[in-house]
């Protein structure tokens, strides 16, 4: 593998956007999600994507100017019309909206509509931890995920985040899809050449796989808890927002000049407001410690909590850079030359 630093990563996504014509507060956006997202390890959500945003820029799928409308039902309840802009922008605005409403009155819960893909849910709820809130952000996606007892897909892989703020550290961060491996991943493994893991994925008539080539449907974690929770997010982005649930929903990279209407979550609690602030972040420090100091079944697998590896991840990749392929590398470095953007991917 070969890496890019994320300085040069997320200058070369803001560059390319915005000679795409995707004003520049957007462009930042997304630049940042993508790559924050990458150095913490979340590689199927991350800076590989810009090629896709960038086609569906072009495209007319993704509106790169957008005008966002805010109607706000109650002083903690709004609804967000994203105009069809990057999730990445219309996440990151409402989970701002969310924070503001919270600071005054305790809690913001903000429901988005119009969207596209906003890349991994944790952007959003870390966002709402740092300032001292427990965030929670929810997406729907195109049907993925088979029904108990069902053959074919139905609901998306809609993930869950909940983040809360830690004495002395980044929050705690429980973002999980509720497929056990998202279909980004699978692509990965169809570029690469790899096999799925065994009862991940299916074929087009529901029998497992592991050959990702072959793989049309994911399996949810948990059996039917995954598809419960599948269910739930739906009602939360599709059902709150007016917006289009599982099968109805388009494909991500399919007709890319159809809009995907697709609806996110985000929400903001104040800690303070139960608790106080610093004794919560004390309590969480605490709790975590003991936990990874808990007894090991095997001296050589540390025992962790939800964000652990992402945290480990942020730490190394953001001094040895974003491990990539050679071909994922001179793509970038093509994004450079193409834009003009004078940056060097080994530099």
């Amino acid at each position: 593998m070969e890496h890019i630093k994320g300085d040069a990563a997320k200058a070369i996504i803001k560059g390319a956007m915005v000679k795409e014509g995707v004003e520049e507060k957007t462009a930042d956006y997304v630049a940042q999600g993508l790559t924050s997202t990458s150095l913490r390890g979340t590689d199927s959500h991350g800076i590989r994507l810009i090629h896709h945003y960038l086609a569906a820029v072009k495209s007319g799928r993704i509106n790169p100017k957008p005008a966002y409308s805010v109607e706000k039902k109650m002083p903690t309840i709004a609804v967000l019309d994203a105009d069809h802009t990057f999730g990445h922008a219309a996440g990151m605005e409402a989970a701002k909206l969310a924070v503001e409403m919270a600071d005054e009155f305790g809690s913001g819960n903000v429901a988005i509509k119009n969207s596209t893909h906003f890349g991994a849910a944790a952007f959003f709820a870390l966002e709402i931890a740092h300032h001292d809130m427990i965030g929670t952000s929810y997406t729907h996606s195109d049907s993925l995920i088979i029904p108990t007892h069902g053959k074919r897909s139905f609901l998306g892989n809609n993930p869950v985040c909940f983040a809360a703020p830690v004495k002395d550290e980044g929050p705690f961060c429980l973002d999980m899809a509720t497929s056990i491996i998202t279909f980004n991943a699978v692509r990965q493994l169809q570029e690469r050449g790899e096999k799925a893991p065994e009862n991940v994925g299916t074929d087009k008539n529901g029998i497992p796989t592991t050959d990702a080539n072959e793989i049309k449907m994911l399996l949810p974690v948990g059996s039917y808890k995954g598809y419960g929770l599948s269910l739930m997010v739906e009602v939360l982005c599709s059902m709150l927002t007016g917006m289009p649930f599982g099968p109805h929903i388009s494909k991500m990279f399919e007709d890319l000049e159809k809009k995907r209407h697709l609806g996110h979550f985000v929400s903001a609690m104040k800690v303070s407001g139960f608790t106080p602030i610093d004794q919560f972040k004390e309590r969480m420090a605490m709790m975590i410690k003991e936990l990874r100091n808990e007894p090991r079944l095997d001296p050589e697998q540390a025992v962790m909590v939800a964000g652990d590896p992402e945290k480990i991840s942020l730490e190394d990749r953001s001094k040895s850079g974003i491990p990539l392929t050679m071909e994922e590398l001179e793509a970038f470095q093509k994004l450079s030359n193409t834009y003009h953007l004078g940056v060097d991917v080994e530099g």
